[in-house]
């Protein structure tokens, strides 16, 4: 009889132990699939905000655009548009069809119409930031044998530009939005002897100083963040799943 209930408390250990390690296992093995597959839902679903907006359904669209309102400040100007006659709109051309204001609250509540397209749910530099992430981890991925992580100031190299870039925009929107030197960029324009076109220094339209900042800073910084954190990740979850599978030999148990 103890022998049995031995026995059958064995058993019970054993399952026990087994169900998490079989997770985890799993996990080390499908980790990287479920990570492109998620932060392709958020990378994504800013994007079918407009889309939804050009079906008529507006409900899921300000969904969207009330879940991404607390990751990003969804200001028109420095946002995409879909649908529209432009992929992006100046400052003064938002004013025209939405607000005369310079109230960065009452400017982020545009969200497009029929004729300008309808926005995407985060701004230039998010779009930048985060899709750069998934697509970094791709090109890592076949390579994740060879590539070794960035020394953690190289990725301090990597960040910085987009600190930079963005701490002057906060600074410069301290004196209003399109009132500060982040605007004009007359510095910018003052160095390079004004040799570029005018919209490329002023505003933050596709093709403008500003715009090309965002994104290649944004860019920029996804790139260093997967190249750093990615093959200490892997190395991580690989050492793990090496001890699972070790503890789970020695113990008799399948996986």
């Amino acid at each position: 009889m103890r022998s049995m209930v031995s026995e059958g408390a064995s058993f019970k250990q054993r399952l026990t132990a087994t169900a998490p390690n079989r997770t985890a296992d799993a996990f080390s093995r499908r980790w990287f699939r479920w990570f492109i597959i998620l932060t392709g839902l958020w990378v994504g679903l800013p994007w079918l905000a407009p889309v939804f907006m050009r079906l008529g359904w507006e409900g899921p669209a300000d969904a969207i655009y009330f879940l991404y309102s607390f990751q990003c400040h969804q200001l028109p100007q420095r946002s995409f548009f879909l649908f529209g006659q432009s992929l992006t709109y100046s400052l003064e051309q938002i004013q025209v069809v939405w607000d005369a204001s310079l109230d960065p609250i009452v400017l982020r509540q545009f969200v497009g119409n029929a004729e300008t397209g309808f926005k995407v749910a985060w701004s230039d530099r998010m779009v930048s930031a985060y899709t750069s992430i998934p697509l970094a981890a791709l090109f890592w991925w076949p390579l994740r044998r060879r590539l070794r992580s960035l020394p953690f100031w190289v990725f301090v190299l990597f960040a910085l530009p987009m600190a930079i870039d963005g701490v002057s925009h906060f600074i410069s929107d301290l004196a209003g939005i399109g009132q500060g030197f982040r605007f004009t960029n007359d510095w910018l324009a003052s160095l390079t002897n004004y040799s570029l076109s005018p919209s490329f220094y002023v505003g933050d339209a596709l093709g403008s100083f500003n715009s090309w900042m965002r994104l290649l800073t944004g860019a920029l910084f996804g790139i260093g963040l997967v190249w750093f954190s990615f093959p200490y990740f892997h190395s991580l979850i690989e050492g793990t799943a090496r001890e699972i599978k070790d503890r789970s030999v020695r113990a008799g148990v399948d996986l």
